[in-house]
């Protein structure tokens, strides 16, 4: 079992996870709650659309300029399949990755 390369990078995990909550987030948004700069946001951003995993909408609000990032289906499915690879390889432990459901 292998985690995922292009999600495993710290800001990009949290990218990835932020966005398989949510339909669409905005620019700010995203690099407001990962704590990245704009720089840093585009550059994972870009990645994460090269391997298919975001898909990037431009447009506008009012005159200003925005960027909205959405996880792909191919993304989300990344995402499940990383998180279960992730369960499996800290099962060992006794620990989780998954919230216990029961509480």
């Amino acid at each position: 079992m292998e985690l995922d390369p292009v999600i495993h990078a710290p800001t990009r995990l949290q990218i990835v996870s932020l966005l398989a909550a949510a339909e669409e987030a905005e620019f700010g948004f995203v690099r407001d709650t990962v704590g990245v700069s704009d720089s840093v946001l585009s550059k994972h951003g870009s990645a994460l659309e090269s391997a298919g995993y975001v898909a990037v909408r431009k447009g506008y609000v009012g005159k200003r300029p925005k960027t909205w990032f959405r996880l792909t289906e191919r993304g989300r499915a990344a995402f499940a399949a990383y998180v279960e690879n992730l369960q499996r390889i800290v099962a060992p432990s006794g620990l989780s990755v998954v919230p216990d459901e029961r509480v």
